[in-house]
């Protein structure tokens, strides 16, 4: 039990790393919160730092991910401190359990009183490790939602559905043989739902029309 804690204390420190906030201080002495949309995420940088300093911020986001995935699950050994019901080894449920502490670390981030960024880039790292496959689909729907749309946040919640429903598709319609699909299934759809929620003020304004489009003009 105690090294199970310490995997998911160092996950969610791993995820709370603020690195918008980080980047933002370095590159131009600002604080993001204070800018923009007053969020601490990738998106937010991009409209005030330009898409160089967005998409670093958000490769570093999904790179927390994947550190508490591939390297600090790896702190596991041994039995599991309770009993896996699960049809996954040991392992795997040990990188799901670290994958999500972490995501929850960027959106309650202790570095920045518990007020991080929406989760999105943080889920693509660890998600790219556990569902390859559906992740992949998920971030071509992003990228054709954002491209046409020019909706970061539509494309960020449309690419969360789209995780379980192609999982759903490819173990029920194409009868792919999913390993551990019966308990990967309702972790992925209450991990997409975390992320929908955290864009919940996002979707209000698209509804009532007065959500922020991105430009895809360059900037300094």
């Amino acid at each position: 039990m105690y090294l199970m804690a310490v995997i998911v204390l160092l996950s969610y420190l791993v995820g709370s790393i603020p690195t918008s906030i980080i980047i933002s201080k370095l590159v131009r002495g600002i604080d993001i919160r204070e800018h923009g949309s007053g969020n601490a995420g990738g998106t937010n940088v991009y409209r005030v730092m330009g898409w160089k300093y967005g998409l670093l911020v958000i490769l570093l986001d999904a790179l927390k991910g994947v550190i508490a995935v591939v390297f600090v699950a790896r702190l596991h050994y041994g039995n599991m401190p309770f009993e896996n019901a699960t049809p996954f080894d040991d392992f795997t449920l040990v990188q799901i359990i670290a994958g999500l502490s972490a995501v929850i670390g960027h959106i309650w981030t202790v570095f920045a009183n518990f007020k991080g960024g929406k989760g999105i880039a943080t889920a693509l790292g660890m998600l790219i490790i556990v569902a390859t496959v559906d992740m992949l689909v998920a971030l071509g729907v992003f990228v054709l939602v954002v491209v046409f749309s020019r909706y970061i946040s539509l494309g960020s919640v449309l690419a969360a559905i789209a995780v379980p429903l192609t999982l759903i598709v490819r173990e029920n319609i194409f009868h792919v043989d999913i390993p551990g699909y019966s308990t990967l299934l309702p972790f992925i759809i209450g991990l997409s739902l975390l992320v929908i929620y955290t864009h919940r003020k996002n979707l209000v304004r698209l509804v009532n029309g007065n959500e922020n489009k991105i430009s895809f003009s360059k900037k300094k």
